[in-house]
């Protein structure tokens, strides 16, 4: 009984400790307002529309490197190596 008690009294010390330590943390200066900002939401749609666009041009090389591998006969991280080198080649 007498080691919960000092232990839940330690816990709550050091809850306590912590959460005055957050209450002292200062606020961020603020930005100047001289462009809005996008949202996150719209830069991850474009961002994932240009990769898509990317994968699309890029297809018939992929297609092109798979079929290197199969005659080779790559498995595993070495297939995948060979792919990577073989997608950025020109």
């Amino acid at each position: 009984m007498p080691r919960t008690s000092a232990c839940l009294a330690a816990m709550l010390l050091v809850a306590c400790s912590l959460h005055t330590a957050s209450a002292q943390t200062t606020a961020p200066a603020a930005a100047p307002a001289a462009a809005p900002k996008t949202s996150r939401v719209k830069l991850t749609v474009e961002h994932l529309k240009e990769m898509r666009a990317n994968w699309v041009k890029n297809k018939p090389k992929l297609a092109a490197c798979r079929k290197e591998v199969k005659t080779r006969g790559l498995a595993g991280d070495d297939r995948w190596f060979y792919i990577e080198d073989c997608m950025d080649k020109t």
